[in-house]
């Protein structure tokens, strides 16, 4: 065999003829399935052999699947390799970069599917020659910590912690690689995330995409976008603020004049736990039609930490037909209390299917103190609030369609003050767009914090 440095540098020389004649590909294992040729962002990933290397940009680039083929060819090309596919959540994961791994990649009937069950179950991915890509969450930390890997692919980084990420480069010791790494995407967040701070610092090799990259939306051949490229840019270009910037042109950016500008993703958005029976629960409802309509369900443990778990968030709907969908998704839950907006009939109707109400406190700047408050580290260093990821249930399509926001964690980033003559946020007012689930949001902090003294919680 020959010397790891030489074997290193014949890898070099061998990806670097790959990326000059872009022919770099993995192999499908379906017949007749189209090959894969990675292009600008993507084929600088699929050659790097950097320590750290991050894909960075706007929705809908080719990120994960660039990464993907990757691994995939890495475990063809080095028996014994291991990797690993790795999402803040293994539920997430099962329903994105698995789907994309094994219906896009790997192809329909290929040998290593033959084993393992359901998707939603799958543990790993074995290959004839020995290699293995392991498939995990962050919720699952033994399979994270209790292996070794060569090749480490994060889907949607920007959900981790910093430690979450070091302790994942900690288990780049597997050796049967002539380099070793940790490889990512995300779509961009606030210019201080960690994230941003790890590549600014050069710790992360990071790597911009364009929707250029992806050849399912740009033909490289006649070089003009593809009907679906047409669509889904037509989509994204309909988005507004730093949304826009953020999804159509992959800036790390945070609005000037945000609201809740110490909100942080990788803080405040935590994977689903399990709700102890002893806790208590909270239901809160702004109404809407044409906008629309928001449940959410929050719970407060023994300390007063409040955690939205479950939201409604549609339009188009009668207040009739939520009322319905609100106690069937409450069975068995013992709600305290229902805070609702003032519409007198809306709230009629809710009573009628026995959904009693008490009226939100709607004044909006101690509100948005008591928000603000929470999100703020509090004397054990936690913050007072946080957000579920996977609260929502079922995407409202036609707001998806519309580049509208789908959920509260959707119209965080963009839940801006209104600006005075001068251009400068009125820290007074926020502008009244896309708030709704902002709205129910300060309803219930309002409720616990401004207005309910019963709950005896220490909130200091």
């Amino acid at each position: 065999m020959l010397p790891n440095s030489l074997r290193q540098q014949a890898y070099l020389q061998r990806l670097e003829r790959a990326k000059q004649k872009t022919r770099m590909t993995a192999v499908s294992g379906a017949p007749g399935a189209p090959r894969y040729v990675p292009h600008g962002s993507n084929l600088e990933a699929f050659t790097s052999t950097a320590a750290e290397v991050l894909l960075s940009g706007a929705a809908g680039t080719g990120k994960s699947r660039a990464w993907l083929e990757k691994l995939h060819y890495c475990a063809q090309m080095h028996p014994g390799m291991r990797g690993l596919i790795v999402r803040k959540t293994k539920n997430s994961l099962a329903e994105s970069g698995l789907y994309t791994f094994e219906e896009h990649v790997l192809g329909r009937g290929h040998m290593v599917l033959q084993t393992g069950g359901l998707r939603r179950n799958r543990q790993k991915y074995v290959y004839p020659n020995g290699s293995e890509i392991v498939v995990s969450g962050m919720d699952n930390p033994i399979a994270v910590r209790s292996a070794e890997y060569d090749i480490i692919f994060v889907q949607e980084a920007i959900e981790l912690s910093e430690g979450e990420w070091e302790e994942l480069t900690g288990r780049l010791r597997n050796g049967k690689m002539p380099y070793q790494q940790i490889g990512a995407d995300t779509n961009p967040s606030f210019p201080q995330h960690w994230l941003k701070r790890r590549a600014d610092h050069g710790l992360v090799e990071m790597i911009f995409c364009r929707h250029e990259d992806n050849p399912r939306l740009f033909d490289h051949e006649t070089k003009e976008w593809t009907d679906e490229g047409n669509s889904y840019v037509a989509r994204l270009d309909r988005l507004t603020g730093v949304r826009k910037l953020r999804l159509r042109y992959g800036q790390w950016v945070q609005a000037e004049g945000a609201v809740y500008d110490e909100f942080d993703e990788s803080i405040h958005v935590i994977a689903p736990v399990d709700i102890p029976e002893q806790w208590r629960r909270f239901r809160v409802v702004d109404f809407g039609y044409t906008n629309p309509f928001t449940c959410q369900w929050w719970a407060a443990d023994d300390d007063g930490r409040l955690y939205l778990y479950r939201e409604i968030y549609r339009s188009g709907v009668l207040v009739e037909d939520h009322a319905r969908t609100i106690n069937n998704l409450s069975a068995g839950e013992r709600i305290d209390m229902t805070i609702a907006d003032h519409d007198a009939e809306d709230r009629a109707t809710l009573e009628r299917h026995g959904i009693s109400t008490v009226a939100a406190h709607k004044d909006v700047t101690p509100g948005i103190q008591a928000v603000q408050a929470r999100l703020r580290k509090a004397g054990d260093g936690k913050p007072r609030l946080f957000l579920m990821r996977d609260a929502l249930v079922g995407r409202d399509i036609e707001l998806y369609e519309a580049g509208k926001p789908t959920s509260a964690l959707d119209e965080m980033p963009g839940y801006m003050w209104q600006k005075t003559t001068d251009g400068k946020p009125n820290k007074e007012q926020p502008l009244k767009i896309d708030d709704h689930g902002m709205d129910a949001l300060r309803y219930m902090v309002a409720q616990m914090d401004l207005i309910s003294s019963e709950w005896g919680f220490d909130l200091a």
